[in-house]
């Protein structure tokens, strides 16, 4: 199964890292075209018959700043030849005014074509440390499906690895002499410093998890974990982040305890009906604690055995279509029922594509958690 915060608007996928989507060369062709036009037009009707050397010497510029380094090169060759040929149709006064134009002209050309071999560098550069940090969360994230004695997990994670909006979803089901306890969280803003923050917080869950016999007391390690990540982050000179965050504490019990630090709620789904488990106010989310002189409440609500429970991040609730619409997850969610968990997941990756026209603008990640039937015992009393 493949393993996959904020939308900038319906036309966010056409952008990359918050920059305008690079040039097409039908578009460059026509910029070159309709600018050199357009000045010739204005040199003729003001009688400047020189009027395009002084101003389509900056058109490669401007390109350059979207432009692949060819697209700069294909521009900076054509002003330089144009701008030529109009100084050899009507030359300046001087001879030295002639050389200082073609000077100046090759000059900033070529600043031009290596401002684009810079940048061009960069961002191959931002490029491969986003898509290696994604390749990282992906090893460090455990592939599905995972299992426990009270549950059977299925998901999707689909990081963003474009640029700099990859962000800091995380996911984790442990194993521990309390029953199952499962996190789902999405860390404020993206790029590597989300990542981190992330990191740290799952390596406090996967051991406060199977250290802590309560779950406010999971909760409250988290919490100083990010606190403790956020310390050392402003000794680095970086902003600091809050997590907002679903904490789950499953046992053989129907009832599950869950506290929820600022993270959208579950759906259940249960004979081909679903609806959103009511978790009542949400807590501030983690690293906010101070803001919030009471407790983190603990919520209770019943998980029967066979039922299927969807916890996900807000990358699926504020996914978006070329119109602006949302994907209605509460909608869709009703005819899932009598979907089989296993195919949840897939089914959900697949209306996403479709609903953003493959445009996801943040990283995705599902969490299909399938309540184990308890077994009969057998002939002897023990379980089969």
């Amino acid at each position: 199964m493949r393993t996959s915060n904020d939308p900038d608007g319906p036309d966010a996928g056409a952008r990359r890292g918050g920059r305008a989507a690079p040039l097409t060369w039908p578009v460059l062709i026509l910029w070159l075209a309709g600018i050199t036009a357009a000045l010739a037009v204005t040199g003729i009707v003001l009688r400047r018959e020189t009027g395009l050397a002084p101003f389509l010497v900056f058109l490669p510029t401007l390109i350059a700043g979207r432009g692949t380094v060819r697209q700069t090169a294909v521009a900076a060759g054509w002003a330089t030849l144009v701008i030529l040929l109009s100084l050899i149709r009507s030359p300046l006064e001087t001879a030295a005014g002639n050389a200082s134009v073609i000077v100046f002209a090759v000059a900033l050309n070529g600043l031009s074509v290596a401002r684009a071999v810079q940048r061009a560098r960069s961002e191959g550069e931002i490029t491969r440390l986003r898509s290696a940090a994604a390749a990282l969360q992906r090893q460090i994230l455990r592939p599905f499906p995972l299992a426990t004695d009270e549950l059977l997990v299925y998901g999707l994670y689909e990081p963003l690895e474009e640029d700099s909006r990859v962000g800091g979803d995380i996911y984790e089901v442990v194993a521990t002499p309390y029953g199952s306890r499962v996190l789902i969280a999405d860390v404020q803003g993206k790029g590597l410093p989300a990542i981190s923050t992330a990191f740290a917080l799952l390596s406090s869950f996967r051991e406060a998890a199977l250290a802590e016999s309560t779950l406010s007391a999971v909760v409250d390690a988290l919490e100083n974990s990010v606190l403790r990540h956020n310390s050392f982050a402003a000794q680095a000179g970086e902003a600091e982040r809050f997590v907002t965050a679903l904490v789950l504490g499953i046992g053989s019990e129907t009832k599950v305890e869950a506290i929820n630090c600022g993270h959208v709620p579950p759906y259940l789904l249960r004979d081909g009906r679903s609806g959103r488990v009511p978790l009542g106010e949400a807590s501030v989310p983690l690293g906010l604690a101070s803001l919030d002189p009471q407790p983190r409440a603990v919520r209770r609500f019943d998980f029967p055995y066979g039922t299927t429970l969807l916890l996900y991040t807000d990358g699926v609730t504020e996914a978006r279509d070329p119109s602006g619409a949302f994907y209605p997850l509460e909608e869709r969610a009703a005819a899932w029922g009598d979907v089989p968990p296993a195919d949840i997941a897939p089914t959900l990756h697949h209306e996403l594509q479709q609903h953003t026209r493959s445009r996801l603008t943040d990283d995705t990640a599902l969490l299909v958690l399938r309540r184990r039937t308890l077994q009969p015992p057998s002939a002897d009393g023990e379980p089969s």
